[in-house]
């Protein structure tokens, strides 16, 4: 077995954040790298020193700004997500509610967008983080049009209870995922979180194919689905023709 390369090792210590946490110890961080403190200390010192990473008052760390720069030029999910976001204002200005935005990365659900207001329900979802499929809205829908093998490999894997109503029967969410293909629509009961409902719609690009998902998290108490289900599936149906187009245009 070969031995990791300062390059792999410098990977894996990236790497550690994908999972969405915005703050890690040095400890956590080499942990999840299998790295050894001391090695862990040194590249991460110097990581920190050339903006990848940046070190908190309290002894923590975080992305760098450099490495969020060098993330936001990826083509795609910018395209994607400057497509979406007028639509996604649009969406918060008529509800007021959260509106997300994800796409299907390594069976998750990754962020690509989330609008919020001071009156929104505190959620646990971040921009560039990721979510399980089978506990959220947008989660439901990119699973519900993934391809079979995708499908199978979730409901065979864990399916982990975040919240009182999370479904982790395999039988009942593959059914969940029927009635989501049919419908159009995903909805969820505090699934992720206590005291929050969702409502999710599918994105959909050129050939019809699902490209993302689109979604509103709102109070679970005083949420209004017949208002909140029409709003976000007008905003998907139009974000869906403008994409289409562009990828009309753009092939060859």
């Amino acid at each position: 077995m070969r031995a990791p390369t300062v390059t792999g090792k410098v990977m894996a210590i990236l790497g550690a954040f994908l999972p969405g946490d915005v703050r890690l110890t040095l400890t956590e961080i080499c942990r999840r790298a299998e790295l050894p403190l001391a090695t862990g200390h040194r590249l991460i010192g110097e990581l920190v020193e050339g903006g990848f990473l940046e070190r908190l008052p309290d002894g923590s760390y975080r992305v760098g700004m450099l490495l969020w720069r060098l993330g936001a030029q990826a083509a795609e999910p910018r395209e994607l997500r400057e497509l979406a976001l007028p639509y996604m204002e649009d969406l918060y200005a008529t509800t007021r509610e959260n509106v997300q935005l994800a796409v299907l990365h390594d069976d998750r659900a990754l962020y690509l967008e989330r609008l919020r207001g001071p009156t929104s329900v505190p959620i646990v979802s971040r921009v560039a983080g990721e979510l399980p499929l089978h506990a959220t809205g947008v989660g439901k829908v990119l699973l519900a049009f993934a391809g079979p093998e995708t499908v199978e490999r979730v409901l065979a894997g864990e399916l982990t209870a975040h919240a009182p109503n999370t479904v982790v029967d395999p039988v009942r969410l593959r059914a969940e995922l029927e009635e989501v293909r049919r419908t159009g629509v995903a909805c969820t009961q505090e699934e992720m979180s206590l005291g929050t409902c969702s409502v999710a719609v599918p994105v959909r690009g050129a050939g019809d194919r699902v490209v993302a998902a689109l979604s509103l998290v709102a109070w679970r108490h005083n949420a209004d689905l017949r208002r909140l289900v029409p709003a976000v599936l007008s905003a998907a149906r139009a974000l869906s023709r403008d994409l289409a187009a562009v990828e009309r245009r753009g092939a060859p």
